[in-house]
Formats: structure tokens, sequence, C-alpha cells
């Protein structure tokens, strides 16, 4: 089980802060520090002092850590152009000598594109641009040095592109860092994701459902002729874990969050609480990797991460 740090900086946090949290999620042991690709805060707050871009972030990360794994759940191909971004994942992906993992969707917050002038097309042509993003950023990665790349897609044309620089990972379905697909649309997404991904993620869905979206990708790849278990299962689920019940309930507090709805929907309780549920997530729908929403990244983060490390991570290698 890889349990894995997953960040929300566009509610509120420096780049300071992501540095030190990932640091400590490095030092504690987890196997990847990941964070959203939003520009704007969502819900209450004012998002003080204003967002981080996700790859700036990253790309300081990949510099100033050594071992853990960075990446993105999810970017949006709505605002991150498939050639530009080619360019910088990979540029990324060799400043960490290997470690970026690049999470891609079609992208859903309305409000995010009108206060920062991105155009928003109706759901289906974000697909369309989603299932082109994915086609041009692969073949970009996957030409040979020394031969051309061309695309004509439904929204997108690259002519005559070197596709140039290559990444230092070498995935087999997306010939650069692994590609993680996810959501919970019916019948493209799963296909998506069994045509270029490494990872199919569902995040803050109820087990129920994620059970039933996971089934979808395994049809999926049956239909592409791709054996099931090599796309990895995971979950994204916002967590809290406190020594007792004060505890618990201060870090539910702190985000903003009803506790009774973390322990329906997510991860809150005490340690040994949160391996429980944690294991009824892997029994019924197979997840071998977990991503643990942390929101708060205040100095208590620190505490909150190495809680998680010494009594949830052992009870689950």
């Amino acid at each position: 089980m890889d349990l894995r740090i997953f960040t929300e900086p566009q509610q509120g946090v420096t780049y300071d802060d992501q540095l030190r949290a990932a640091r400590t999620a490095e030092d504690a042991g987890f196997d990847a520090f990941f964070r959203s690709d939003h520009y704007l805060a969502m819900g209450e707050g004012d998002g003080l002092p204003g967002p981080t871009d996700a790859w700036v972030t990253l790309a300081g990360l990949a510099r100033e850590t050594s071992r853990i794994r960075l990446g993105t759940l999810v970017s949006s191909a709505t605002f991150r152009l498939p050639g530009p971004t080619a360019i910088t994942v990979a540029q990324v992906d060799a400043m960490s000598d290997g470690r970026v993992e690049f999470g891609l969707g079609a992208g859903w917050f309305e409000a995010e594109h009108a206060a920062y002038g991105i155009p928003f097309p109706a759901v289906g042509a974000r697909f369309d641009l989603l299932e082109d993003s994915l086609a041009v950023i692969t073949g970009l990665w996957g030409t040979p040095v020394g031969q051309r790349f061309s695309y004509a897609g439904a929204n997108l044309t690259v002519t005559d592109s070197p596709g140039l620089p290559k990444p230092v990972q070498r995935d087999p379905h997306s010939f650069g860092p692994p590609i993680i697909v996810g959501g919970m649309g019916k019948r493209r997404t799963p296909a998506l994701a069994a045509r270029y991904a490494a990872e199919f993620n569902v995040a803050f869905a109820p087990l129920e459902q994620a059970q039933v979206q996971f089934e979808r990708a395994t049809a999926a790849c049956q239909d592409a002729g791709r054996a099931a278990d090599s796309l990895i299962r995971s979950a994204a689920l916002t967590t809290v874990v406190g020594r007792d019940d004060a505890q618990i309930r201060a870090r539910a507090a702190a985000i903003g969050r009803d506790l009774d709805q973390l322990r329906a929907d997510g991860l809150a309780g005490t340690p040994d609480q949160v391996v429980q549920r944690i294991g009824e997530w892997v029994e019924q729908t197979g997840v071998t990797r977990v991503y643990l929403q942390v929101l708060d990244l205040s100095d208590d983060v620190v505490d909150h991460l190495e809680l998680i490390a010494s009594e949830v991570m052992p009870h689950l290698a």
C-alpha cells in the first residue's frame, strides 16, 4: 500500500508551507507529495496570500527534496496547453531525477476560469480537449530523437514538432512520467485511462460509487486489450487523524469540515480507526494507493504527518 500526501495550496498557503510539508512527508517515509492544480480558492476563505502555480512549485520541490515522488492531482487540460505542458513536465522530471507523475483532467471549476480569463468550453468539448492533449503529450514524449511528430485532432493540430525535451522516465503507456487519469465519468474517463494512464484515481467518492467506477475502468482495459491489473487503482480521501477525540475534532474544525461527514466519506479518527477504514477500501475496491488529502498546512502539519507515518503506515505495509 502506497500512502501519498495530497494538498490543496489554492486554499491559502505559501511555497514555504508546501516545502515544509513535502520535506516532512519525505522524512516520514510517505511515497509521494502531490498537490492540486488550481488558481482559485474554493468555499469560504480569501485564499491569501494567493495561489501558487503547481508546476512552478513542483520544480522548486524537485530541487529541494531527494526521494519522494511529486505530481499533480490533477492538472486541467483547459489551462495546460499540451505542447508547453509536455516540455514543462519533462523538464521537472529531469530536475527531480525521474520522480514526477502527471495527473491530467478535463477541468471543472468554472469560476476559476472566469477569474483568470481562461476559456471554459462545454463538457463535451473539454473531454475532446483532454483526449487531444493526452495524444499530443504522449506523442511528443514517444517520438524518437531525430524524428518529427504531427497530429490532427478535434481541437488541436501539431505540425513537425521535434518532441523535445525527453523525460527521464519512460512509462510504457505515456512514454514519459506515469500519467494519472481519474474521475466519475462513465465512459470516456475509463477509456482514456485504459489507453494512456498508469493509474486510475477516484477522488472523494463514497466507497460504493468508487467500486462501480473501478469496475468501469476494468471493463475499459478489457475493451482495449490491456491487462486490468496493469492499471493502478487509487483513491483520494480527505484525512484527519488524531490521538484522541479532542485532537480529531480540533483538526476537523481547523479545515472547516463536519467530523461525521469526514468519518463517512473520508478518513477521520484515531490511527486504529483510519487503518480499519483503509482496509475496507482495499477489500472492497482493490486500491493499492491512497492519497491522504491534508488540508491544513500550518505548523500542525508536522505532527499530523508524523502521527500518520508512525501509527498508520506500519499497519498497511
